[in-house]
């Protein structure tokens, strides 16, 4: 398998039926973003993809294992990550039942199912993350399946 180009880490916002899953960042200042509301996700480690990397992230951080079925939207944000990196953002639709099978790991302050309206109005949330979100919600199309762009 060829490497992946570098990138710094991966996000992803998890949709169950109009609600969505989100943490309390720790409060240090040895973080970034320290007591922020944030998505699951991190930094990339050894030679992972973009994907394997939020996959991996969010189950070690809410002991969930999310399919690549599930993931509905992709997109890249070139040199947004630390050292100039690229990072990246994925959308999985999960099934109904999902968010009853967190197991909250040893990152964050305490974890929150919310609307997705809550989150994007959410004023103490990782403000381009509440962005990539809105990227995401305006480029679905009416009631056709979810649109993907992959990049």
């Amino acid at each position: 398998m060829p490497k992946h180009p570098p990138f710094s880490g991966a996000k992803i916002a998890l949709l169950c039926e109009g609600l969505i899953l989100s943490y309390l960042r720790d409060d240090k200042t040895s973080i970034p973003w320290p007591g922020l509301w944030d998505l699951p996700g991190g930094g990339r480690e050894g030679e992972e993809t973009p994907l394997a990397c939020a996959l991996r992230e969010t189950e070690e951080e809410f002991g969930l294992t999310i399919a690549p079925e599930h993931i509905v939207w992709t997109r890249v944000y070139p040199g947004q990550g630390l050292g100039g990196l690229d990072t990246w953002f994925f959308v999985a639709q999960v099934p109904s039942g999902t968010f009853t099978n967190i197991r909250f790991g040893n990152e964050g302050q305490r974890w929150a199912v919310t609307t997705i309206e809550a989150f994007l109005a959410n004023n103490v949330a990782i403000t381009h993350f509440q962005h990539r979100l809105r990227e995401y919600l305006s480029s679905r199309s009416g009631d056709g399946p979810e649109p993907s762009a992959r990049n």
